[in-house]
């Protein structure tokens, strides 16, 4: 092979490389944080207990654990807001249900549909 035979397949190898780069999906790691429940709430038709469990956050939809038992799921959206949260909070609507979810840091929280 000459040089410029060398050069060529070098060059189709990164532009190959480089759109099936662009082709393949990544995929994201579920967001997961620890929060602290101060009262019983419903996380869509689960009520969990004051205490402490693992919020973990794919895509749409949060699932409660505690260990390895999963508690409760539910479906929400992420939202923007204009000032980082202090805190990480559970908002809690009067009926007891999950309004959102708010990270210490962080200008997005996650508001639940239900």
């Amino acid at each position: 092979m000459t040089k410029q035979s060398i050069s060529r397949v070098a060059a189709l190898f990164v532009a190959l490389s480089m759109s099936a780069a662009m082709t393949v999906p990544t995929f994201a790691k579920p967001y997961t944080k620890t929060i602290n429940i101060s009262q019983g709430a419903k996380f869509g038709k689960a009520t969990v207990q004051a205490g402490e469990y693992e919020l973990s956050i794919e895509n749409t939809t949060a699932t409660v654990h505690r260990g390895k038992q999963t508690l409760a799921q539910s479906e929400g959206r992420w939202e923007d807001r204009d000032t980082k949260s202090p805190y990480t909070a559970v908002l809690v609507g009067e009926n007891g249900q999950v309004k959102e979810v708010r990270f210490a840091g962080e200008k997005r929280v996650f508001v639940f549909s239900e």
